[in-house]
């Protein structure tokens, strides 16, 4: 059984957006209709309106309620749409009286997940993120909670189905945390030899559909997908990127995010979301040619802080340039000369030679290139620059000496102390 029943392709949806207390945006409209095209839906007709506040028993008034019925009828819609929270007694109301599914922006931004998600880990996220969900809406969709249950082999006598359902329900949170408590353990590990190899972690971070994937196959020369819609990343990817005069770093490709993302995903992808947390550095990706763009920074930073991801360096990428008429790729640079911003176009692969320079120039500046000569007596110290500096190459020479060129972080450039003579 389906905890959720999932749109299918070709279903029609008759989308409502209300207006609370003068609160009312074209763009944030606009975005829920994204949502609901990127889940394979259809949006048909959109019923607009103004409250002072919600309705406690349906959440709209019942004059829209009696337009939604007729234009329900009229459209032939499958399912009703609300880019809004709705409490559990509201949803379920309204499908009573609607005789239709009801579902709020929570139930939609999941359902793309469960959509979207590929890895093992990604489905085990989504899955205790709606089962976190449920738990708190049980009593939908479900004829048998008023029933008693009792006898022999069941939990005890008296127990009623919704309290089963409860017990149920928690086991399998239980379970589905100490699976990904388990995937987090490896996570965990390879973050720590990348960390005792002191190779710099960097991790792109941006508002959905910034265009975050296909920056990431600029910079890495993969080939994940990526796509003009919200959410087309869940599952994280790290690739090596070699950079110019300086070595080798790890980039991470990570789920975007979005006005009122629920918070049952943003502790669900919680271990997802280490990979930003653990960074040196966050690349944050934004739509330059959003009208909404400084909200869109201020959602993501917003959720940085939620993280706890909010005082790593952060280095601005305005992606796609090419859509402002008279803006071409380019660097900003402070009073100091730092690069605090970089504008560019990921797919017209314009100006990601600026990025990777900038990137280049940060590295340097938390590390120190050099070349040194170890004689044979230095075995130990060589073994020390292999655990905590990145060997870029190595010779042998005749006399057993070796030749490293390496990257070592400027808090172990004391170790060079030891070798300054030769």
């Amino acid at each position: 059984m389906e905890l959720f029943e999932r749109p299918e392709t070709g279903e029609k949806a008759l989308v409502i957006h209300l207006s609370i207390n003068e609160s009312y945006s074209e763009d944030d409209l606009s975005e829920f209709i994204q949502l609901v095209t990127s889940a394979n839906v259809e949006p048909v007709v959109t019923v607009k309106g103004s409250r002072r506040a919600p309705d406690s028993k349906f959440f709209v008034g019942k004059g829209k309620l009696e337009e939604v019925k007729h234009l329900l009828h009229e459209h032939c819609a499958d399912v009703v749409l609300f880019n809004h929270v709705l409490s559990p007694s509201q949803q379920r109301n309204l499908e009573k009286e609607l005789e239709v599914r009801v579902l709020d922006r929570t139930n939609l931004i999941l359902d793309i997940f469960a959509q979207r998600a590929k890895s093992f880990e990604g489905k085990l996220q989504v899955e205790l993120a709606q089962l976190q969900h449920l738990s708190t809406r049980l009593i939908r969709g479900w004829t048998h909670l008023e029933r008693q249950k009792g006898g022999i082999g069941l939990r005890g006598p008296g127990e009623t189905q919704l309290e089963t359902d409860r017990r149920l329900i928690g086991q399998r949170i239980r379970q589905i945390k100490s699976r990904l408590a388990k995937v987090n353990k490896q996570r965990d590990q390879g973050r720590r030899s990348r960390q005792r190899a002191d190779v710099p972690t960097v991790s792109l971070v941006g508002y959905t559909n910034a265009g975050k994937s296909t920056l990431f196959n600029a910079l890495t020369g993969a080939s994940i997908y990526a796509a003009d819609q919200l959410f087309a990343t869940l599952d994280p990817t790290l690739r090596q990127v070699k950079l110019p005069d300086y070595g080798e770093l790890v980039l991470a490709d990570t789920v975007g995010f979005i006005q009122d993302l629920p918070h049952e995903l943003v502790a669900a992808f919680r271990s997802t979301l280490q990979e930003t947390i653990e960074a040196d550095l966050l690349i944050h990706v934004v739509d330059a040619s959003s009208p909404n763009r400084q909200e869109q920074i201020r959602e993501v930073n917003s959720v940085l802080k939620e993280i706890g991801a909010d005082k790593i360096p952060q280095l601005m990428v305005y992606n796609k340039t090419d859509r402002l008429p008279s803006v071409d790729s380019h660097v900003d640079k402070d009073s100091t000369g730092n690069v605090t911003a970089v504008w560019l176009s990921a797919m017209m692969n314009d100006g990601v030679g600026l990025l990777l320079d900038s990137l280049s120039t940060h590295c340097h500046d938390e590390n120190t290139r050099t070349s040194i000569v170890l004689r044979p007596k230095d075995a130990r110290l060589r073994a020390k620059l292999f655990e905590v500096a990145q060997v870029i190459k190595e010779e042998n020479t005749e006399d057993g000496c070796w030749v490293i060129d390496v990257n070592i972080p400027n808090k172990y450039k004391y170790l060079l102390d030891e070798v300054q003579s030769f």
